[in-house]
């Protein structure tokens, strides 16, 4: 009932008047990917912080296998310096390490089971240890600058299957990443075989032909 409230307008500020929990835009793009995504699936999120995403993934999904790919990296660069693994948000190395340790404790046992594996690199180089063809899905929630998330989408578009989806996170102008999501995405919808299934929320989904 409460999702109803997100999709008619002027209902999510009477809800709150209410006192009735109604989940962000963000929140509710995200529930429609959890809802597209095939059940039993093999697939991979990039980008994966604390592992909030990647336990709705499994509670909801229930995918053979999931692959959490992120390098846990602190990035000195100043242009990261407004991102979660730069600058005050980043914490410096130490925090880093913390972040991924508290990912592998918090899926001990679907990684003791194979249902997780866990890849700390580089999503390109992560990526690439697939065969093409190899996953149902990919979430893209990575280095939002252009350069990095056009690499994602190309790479991910060689190792999903066909029929397969590509989905991801911050599609929007601005941000520190200065529009990158949105370029990238727009700029690969139009060069390769993909169908836009939904874009909201800040949140897309493509279906590789």
């Amino acid at each position: 009932m409460n999702a109803l409230f997100t999709y008619i307008p002027g209902m999510r500020s009477l809800a709150k008047r209410f006192g009735i929990a109604v989940p962000s835009k963000r929140d509710a793009a995200r529930d429609l990917i959890l809802e597209t995504l095939p059940r039993g699936s093999v697939g991979a999120e990039i980008g994966v912080h604390l592992g909030d995403f990647s336990e709705e993934i499994l509670t909801t999904i229930k995918p053979k296998v999931l692959h959490l790919i992120d390098p846990w990296e602190f990035q000195e660069s100043p242009i990261y310096q407004k991102s979660l693994y730069g600058g005050e948000d980043g914490h410096g190395v130490e925090e880093m390490n913390q972040r991924y340790q508290g990912v592998c404790a918090r899926f001990t046992g679907q990684i003791e089971n194979g249902t997780i594996k866990i890849h700390r690199a580089y999503s390109n180089d992560a990526l690439e240890s697939f065969e093409d063809g190899a996953l149902d899905w990919v979430y893209i929630d990575g280095n939002h600058l252009y350069d990095f998330v056009m690499q994602d989408l190309m790479l991910s578009f060689r190792k999903v299957r066909p029929g397969g989806y590509i989905t991801g996170d911050d599609y929007g102008d601005g941000g520190w990443w200065q529009g990158g999501v949105k370029k990238a995405v727009d700029e690969f919808i139009k060069d390769n075989a993909v169908t836009p299934i939904a874009i909201k929320g800040g949140q897309f989904i493509l279906r590789r032909e």
